[in-house]
């Protein structure tokens, strides 16, 4: 242990590893104390949607703290809060009818898990045997118990095994680059991974299933991989086949990240609950949120009238505040616009800078949400050994000032522990000179540590 380790109260999230101290933000750039000036290029984790300090955002927060900072939701409701989950309801086009507030993407899909249980509790002829989740192996839903239980991320679950729920499956994702076969069509590959859920369904005793969960553009654990066209389609329809329910999490793909405010508008396939959150508030608070779908809340509202889930700082006025500048910004500004635009641009960029990279074995991604996974060899596309590390020396090698950017780095795309690539998520503002920056510098990281 290092003598600044010691000298720090805080448990850094790696105790070898002390992370180097950030005084200001303004746009893209992140102000660090040693005189960096850091390009954040992947806001955080897909968080910081219209960059650091966003004046009309920042005085939003402050009128609203000087009004009220905090009143319960179990005795009172606020302005702010009612004004937030109007714009989301409405800007589903009232398909998911009501929503609901929390802090943080573990805990949006927590409550996703529980309303999906307690739907089938409240049924005017209950299915109480419902207790069984399907999601994708190579997921990733969240940390706390119940979410880390619903995702497949290996590395993730691998400590707490014991401790997990037992009551979800797995099975494949929609991973085109390594998961279609050769001569495949989309149109195959999809009714393959339908057949496949088709049959975990029939497994596990499809009157026992809830719901199936799953990310729309996978983000931490497959870096920014989206699924097939059709494939959402074709889920659904295996759903609705034995009355379980559809959860989208739209935590780091949705709120405008893909170039729709909710990915799932680009292929109309409503769920009937989805988590929210990264771009929702743009890290100016802690905010997430679930919408939920009309069928839910009515059969809801006809039994108890009692979601039996609570946390204490749910609707928060400062986080609805938040989320309301920063959604009230998109629109103004109409950055889901630059999104698709600067989106395109920043594909044709990485693809012809690095589509011939040796070691770069596929880009994917939509809007300002990209991946870069990297291989060993390019026609077989084995993978980099995880004992090299590779994204994540890359990731540090971008932290150095002579860079001085920000790459999402992740492992274990293939099977859990082998497979490297890193994220890029640039702010939905900006900027085409900014882009050619990221795609620039990001080059040059390769070029540094793969030869």
């Amino acid at each position: 242990m290092t003598k600044e380790i010691d000298n720090s109260a805080v448990l850094h999230r790696n105790t070898h590893f002390v992370p180097k101290k950030a005084i200001g933000g303004k746009g893209s750039y992140i102000f660090l104390e040693d005189g960096t000036k850091f390009l954040d290029s992947t806001g955080g984790a897909a968080v910081s949607c219209l960059g650091h300090g966003h004046e009309k955002v920042n005085q939003t927060i402050v009128n609203q703290i000087s009004q009220l900072a905090y009143c319960s939701s179990a005795f009172f409701t606020t302005d702010v809060a009612e004004e937030l989950a109007r714009f989301l309801v409405d800007s589903t086009g009232g398909r998911l009818s009501k929503g609901y507030i929390v802090n943080s993407g573990s805990e949006a899909v927590e409550a996703a898990l529980k309303l999906a249980r307690q739907y089938y509790l409240e049924l005017p002829t209950p299915q109480p045997q419902r207790t069984r989740f399907i999601a994708r192996k190579s997921s990733y839903h969240g940390t706390t118990l119940g979410a880390l239980s619903a995702g497949g991320h290996v590395l993730r679950r691998q400590p707490f095994e014991p401790l997990l729920s037992t009551n979800t499956s797995h099975v494949s994702p929609c991973y085109a680059y390594r998961g279609k076969e050769d001569g495949e069509t989309d149109a195959d590959y999809v009714a393959r991974l339908a057949a496949e859920l088709d049959a975990e369904f029939q497994r596990v005793g499809p009157e026992n299933v809830c719901a199936f969960i799953a990310e729309p553009v996978v983000g931490a654990t497959l870096g920014a991989v989206p699924a097939v066209s059709g494939y959402f389609k074709a889920m659904k329809v295996v759903c609705e086949k034995y009355g379980a329910l559809l959860i989208l999490d739209e935590i780091m793909s949705g709120m405008g990240r893909c170039g729709t405010l909710h990915v799932w508008e680009q292929e109309d396939v409503v769920p009937d609950l989805q988590t929210i959150g990264k771009g929702l508030g743009g890290g100016y608070a802690p905010v997430s949120g679930l919408l939920i779908g009309e069928k839910i809340v009515r059969t809801l509202d006809k039994g108890t009238g009692v979601f039996r889930h609570g946390q204490t700082y749910q609707g928060h006025p400062v986080s609805c505040a938040a989320a309301l500048a920063v959604q009230t910004v998109i629109q103004e500004e109409n950055l889901l616009d630059n999104v698709r635009i600067m989106g395109a641009y920043l594909e044709t960029r990485l693809r012809a800078r690095l589509g011939d990279h040796p070691y770069v074995g596929d880009i994917r991604g939509k809007g300002l949400f990209w991946g870069i996974e990297f291989v060993k060899n390019k026609v077989t596309k084995e993978p980099f050994g995880p004992e090299m590390t590779v994204a994540g020396h890359i990731q540090a090698t971008g932290l150095d000032p002579i860079f001085g950017i920000s790459l999402y780095a992740a492992a274990g795309c293939v099977d859990g522990t082998r497979g490297d690539h890193v994220l890029l998520a640039p702010p939905y503002n900006v900027t085409k000179d900014e882009i050619d920056i990221i795609v620039e510098t990001t080059a040059s990281v390769l070029d540094h540590v793969l030869v």
